[in-house]
């Protein structure tokens, strides 16, 4: 079984939880999504997305690249193709709850194409 680290794996054991480690795999497997993140490769993003049957909504606040979601590393990238791609698979609401919208405005990217992607997305 293929995971990510947003994904929690354990044992309950008399009723409790014991989680288990991040497994390397799965840190190598994101740090990858970082990677064709910032090279702007979509094709290869969404070739890792279907090898793995991952759908982007499920694992996209478990994804930390540089300190940062996936599409605030997009914008930092210049990742247009990519940054788009992301925005399309999330559901509006939870773009607008992640507040990236505000952020892009408040470090500059409000004049980007990406931003008027995510901005008519997230309904703002």
């Amino acid at each position: 079984m293929k995971l990510l680290p947003s994904i929690v794996c354990g044992a309950v054991v008399a009723g409790a939880l014991l989680l288990a480690p991040p497994a390397v795999a799965d840190q190598q497997l994101a740090a990858s999504m970082c990677d064709y993140v910032a090279a702007d490769d979509r094709n290869r993003f969404r070739k890792v997305l279907s090898d793995y049957r991952l759908r982007l909504r499920n694992i996209y606040d478990g994804v930390i690249c540089n300190g940062e979601s996936l599409v605030r590393h997009a914008f930092r990238s210049g990742a247009n193709d990519v940054g788009e791609f992301i925005i399309r698979q999330l559901p509006g609401s939870q773009l607008a709850d992640s507040g990236d919208v505000e952020w892009a405005q408040a470090n500059g990217f409000a004049e980007t194409d990406l931003f008027a992607s995510l901005q008519d997305r997230a309904g703002s």
